[in-house]
């Protein structure tokens, strides 16, 4: 793959974690290993073969009956064989049809469930860049709070030497001043958190992280369209689906037991002896065996009653997986439209905040306020704006986790710059494989 784009922006993000992250890498080594699920079960159609040899050495010894203590007569002789049996499965009930086609079936869930790992790693790196982004603008606002109340004290130590402050207005600007100091260390602290996580999921360290905008691609127009889009398209409902498929067959592979078997074994054989009047024999034979079930103790019964019980539980899935879509979705649609109105009115709130703080100030300069009372206003001008980063992060991540659960959140619909990893290339390359060790990258 092509080396994904720096991570500048959130879909640089994504795209590095599509390539990089050992999680979403573990499932597609996971798919690889169901694709071989197929050449396992068409193994049934295929002819079995086996060699034997064996090699014997004997000796044999008789005792004169008319003289005790005459030598013994001895012969000594080897003999060997070989053979080699072909066995060929004619008809087994359509077990092996019906195998194969669940196996099919599996490995068209295990994409669909690929593709859902790969919507929720991305919906991860969107989330941890905006966590990173909201978290060095809070570092910045709270670095200026605490630079702001530096002056604040230095201000109320200049007023008290100059007998127009009080002791009280130095200490309320020195507690506040502390305080700054704590909550810009937890700030850092969980920058630190924050970006760890984004390596952990991205697979690099964030460089040049900017305050991201919400998803504006393939967002839909409103719930409805949003639900309906969800409840067509999702993976994990489509891998639902196909597990509903597989379950079928597996009945109908369990029904094939009670069905007759027909079996056609060819056998080739050489013995060879140096044996005195004895001589080398060649066998060949061809047989052909019908099998019929008659009873198997009852083991037939249930695991075709548990086969139906599976099938039944895969399609209540499939309800529970829509269901679970649909509550997803409404859910990330209400979390995106209230984050949007909450970013809304705390800008007005940070604005409104500013000019009470800026009119606080003037007050005091003329003795109409307190130090206590610019440090309360400093302290909403800090909460507002600690809020607005906090709903414009919210935004972002709830506008990716609209896409996410309605199963649009995917290198297309977004663009972005990396190699789309094609799970069929594999199984094309696998599943009419008769032999082999090596995996299709050289392992």
């Amino acid at each position: 793959m092509p080396h994904a784009v720096g991570a500048e922006t959130i879909s640089g993000a994504m795209a590095k974690a599509y390539q990089n992250n050992p999680e979403l890498n573990a499932v597609r080594a996971g798919l690889r290993a169901t694709d071989e699920g197929v050449p396992i079960a068409k193994s049934g159609y295929r002819p079995q073969i086996a060699a034997t040899a064996t090699g014997t050495a004997t000796r044999l010894g008789t005792e004169s009956l008319f003289r005790r203590g005459t030598p013994l007569l001895a012969e000594d002789f080897t003999t060997g064989n070989v053979s080699i049996t072909i066995t060929q499965q004619i008809f087994d009930g359509f077990q092996t049809l019906n195998n194969v086609r669940a196996a099919e079936a599996n490995v068209f869930s295990s994409r669909e469930t690929l593709k859902a790992n790969e919507i929720s790693i991305l919906l991860a790196a969107a989330q941890s860049y905006a966590n990173i982004a909201r978290d060095q603008r809070i570092v910045s606002i709270r670095k200026q709070n605490l630079a702001f109340l530096k002056e604040q004290l230095s201000a109320a130590k200049s007023r008290l030497d100059v007998g127009e402050g009080t002791r009280t207005d130095v200490s309320q600007a020195e507690a506040e001043l502390a305080q700054a100091q704590a909550i810009l260390v937890n700030a850092v602290a969980q920058l630190k958190q924050s970006e760890a996580v984004y390596v952990q999921i991205v697979g690099d360290a964030p460089s040049g992280i900017k305050q991201p905008a919400p998803a504006s691609k393939a967002l839909p127009k409103s719930l409805d369209q949003a639900v309906a889009m969800g409840l067509r398209e999702h993976p994990s409902i489509a891998a639902a689906q196909y597990n509903v498929d597989s379950a079928g067959f597996r009945v109908k592979s369990a029904e094939g037991t009670m069905l007759p078997g027909v079996v056609i074994q060819g056998a080739l054989s050489r013995s060879t002896t140096d044996r005195d009047r004895s001589s080398d024999t060649a066998n060949g034979s061809i047989t052909a065996r019908l099998e019929v079930p008659l009873y198997q103790g009852g083991a037939e019964y249930g695991q075709i009653r548990q086969a139906k019980e599976r099938l039944g539980q895969q399609r209540i899935l499939v309800d529970s997986a829509r269901a679970e879509v649909q509550q997803t979705i409404i859910t990330a649609h209400a979390q995106f439209e209230a984050a949007l109105a909450t970013t809304v009115a705390n800008k007005s709130q940070v604005s409104a905040a500013n000019m009470a703080l800026a009119g606080v100030i003037e007050e005091r300069k003329v003795g109409q306020r307190t130090t206590l009372d610019v440090l309360d206003a400093q302290q909403s001008v800090l909460v507002a704006e600690e809020s607005l980063v906090t709903s414009q992060r919210n935004a972002v991540v709830a506008s990716y986790s609209l896409l996410a659960a309605m199963g649009r959140l995917t290198i297309r619909s977004q663009g972005l710059q990396v190699a789309e990893y094609r799970a069929e290339e594999h199984y094309e390359a696998v599943k009419d494989k008769w032999f082999g060790l090596r995996t299709v990258d050289g392992r």
